[in-house]
């Protein structure tokens, strides 16, 4: 299987370049990065650490999706809306592991799916995707009546966007596992005298800071006893084979627009 990688010389981007060369079955169709960038021209290869293959970085994202039979992308949100609509004007499978998605920006992305294959997710990591997995059942276990959620995330001192992609993913499993829109009952910042916590209410907490991976937990707190399921990274490899793990899997499927939890079955 031929794999792109879409802003192949930042850190995501040379973890999947090493991570395609490493994977039996999969071959690399190339890396781009945007116009004026210092490493066009650079070798693929040791851009991943690996020895010189002798091709280069180049910026022309129409002749990656060409030639690739899936594209991964870890890029910027209005890159990965126009990386998207490439998908459908080629057919091309596409993964997108992007964070600080706005709302506008995904349906963008769900339009372009109805003629591609495109896997969509804030995380790519299995341990992630198990966790969303029982906080939407925790959530519709514990009722709001009882239980208050809070998120909690940190992350390194130079991420951009808050709450993390991840917390949102997060923060929408539980919403689901209670009926309910995350957009409703999302309390995203606490400062002043704000009264009484809110029923219902799926609060976020944001903390920057040195070189943290990814801290993710996820608070039920109730009468007498607090429940917290919790995800720490502390390898960004995990993203890296999990959207690999997703490329593959797109390979004969349809259009549509998937999550990991459907390549992860669960």
């Amino acid at each position: 299987m031929k794999i792109g990688i879409v802003g192949c010389a930042g850190r995501m981007g040379r973890m999947l370049l090493k991570e395609v060369l490493a994977t039996p079955g999969c071959a690399l169709a190339g890396g781009t990065e945007r116009e004026g960038s210092p490493f066009l021209g650079q070798d693929l290869g040791v851009l991943a650490g690996d020895k010189p293959l002798d091709r280069a970085v180049t910026a022309d994202v129409a002749a990656l999706f060409a030639a690739a039979d899936a594209v991964i992308d870890f890029t910027a949100p209005a890159a990965s809306v126009a990386h998207a609509r490439l998908a459908a004007e080629t057919g091309t499978a596409l993964v997108i592991g992007t964070t600080g998605l706005s709302e506008a920006d995904l349906a963008a992305i769900a339009e372009s799916a109805a003629k591609a294959p495109i896997v969509q997710s804030f995380n790519m990591s299995l341990g992630v995707n198990l966790l969303a997995n029982l906080v939407e059942k925790a959530a519709a276990a514990l009722g709001p009546e009882a239980f208050d959620i809070e998120i909690f995330e940190m992350h390194h001192k130079h991420k951009v966007d808050a709450p993390s992609g991840t917390a949102i993913l997060l923060g929408d499993a539980a919403a689901k596992g209670r009926g309910v829109d995350l957009a409703e009952v999302s309390q995203r910042a606490r400062d002043g005298h704000t009264g009484e916590r809110r029923a219902g209410d799926i609060g976020f907490a944001a903390l920057r800071g040195g070189d943290v991976v990814g801290d993710h937990v996820v608070i039920l707190a109730g009468p007498g006893e607090r429940i917290e399921l919790a995800h720490r990274a502390s390898n960004r490899g995990i993203y890296a084979s999990g959207a690999l793990r997703a490329a593959q899997w797109l390979q004969g499927r349809k259009p549509g627009l998937y999550a990991m939890t459907d390549v992860l079955g669960l």
